[in-house]
């Protein structure tokens, strides 16, 4: 897909605006989707700060989840196909349509292609920093969780458990959130970054697992697209200063 070279959030809203056009055409069948409860406690113990380089052979590749869902999709459909006002996965419009399935596709695609993040973490404040998007940044405290509105919706974070997540919540149904965990010797870091809809009957998961390197050095610098697949370049890089090891579980749906 090949996207304007406009900022991220307007980049956003006019996805956001698109699923919403698709969401005023449709009259029903949508389903509560299941949410991460926030307990607003930090994790001592847990340190994402440094430089984090993304693994593009431990991440979700973007086609084969979208195929993976038009399929759970496809199977919930047949299910539920003596029912009345059962849905056809795919058509032009409706719950479960081709545009909005793409559009919730889309959307996780733009908001997780960034290919290096850089992570300051005090006590009680963490700031992401991620290439080519904007920033997330939390407050934490014992017992508490933060929430902000924005012009976007509203923002809320905090611990949960051993994880600390980033929920976006957009109007009319649309939600994105992230969910960093750190594996055990903490030189992996997975995000796992879930856009919801309305209109789809199921949430979209994309997981990225990033490798913990010492900033410099040149090499390849690569990128996962939604219609080009893995797109390398030879630029600036960096080499991970860790030897790898296993990652760490993505977050429950």
């Amino acid at each position: 897909m090949n996207l304007p070279r406009l900022p991220i959030k307007i980049i956003i809203l006019l996805l956001t605006g698109c699923l919403l056009l698709v969401s005023c055409s449709s009259d029903g069948g949508r389903q509560k989707k299941k949410t991460v409860v926030l307990q607003g406690q930090s994790s001592d113990d847990v340190d994402f700060g440094g430089s984090w380089e993304l693994d593009y052979s431990q991440s979700d590749n973007i086609q084969t989840k979208l195929d993976s869902m038009v399929r759970e999709l496809r199977r919930h459909a047949d299910r539920t196909g003596g029912n009345q006002g059962a849905i056809m996965v795919g058509g032009a419009a409706g719950t479960n349509s081709a545009p909005s399935i793409i559009g919730l596709a889309r959307m996780s695609d733009l908001i997780t292609r960034s290919p290096l993040l850089k992570i300051q973490q005090s006590e009680h404040k963490i700031k992401v920093k991620r290439e080519e998007n904007f920033a997330l940044t939390c407050e934490f405290y014992a017992g508490q969780y933060k929430t902000v509105e924005t012009p976007l919706g509203t923002e809320i974070c905090g611990w949960n458990g051993h994880q600390l997540v980033f929920k976006i919540l957009l109007p009319e149904g649309l939600s994105i959130q992230h969910v960093m965990t750190l594996a055990s010797f903490g030189g992996k870091l997975n995000v796992a970054t879930t856009v919801v809809s309305d209109q789809v009957s199921y949430p979209f998961t994309l997981n990225r697992v990033y490798n913990r390197f010492v900033p410099g050095g040149s090499g390849f610098s690569c990128k996962m697209t939604l219609t080009k697949g893995r797109v390398c370049s030879t630029q600036s890089a960096s080499t991970p200063a860790t030897t790898p090891e296993p990652a760490p579980e993505p977050a429950p749906q």
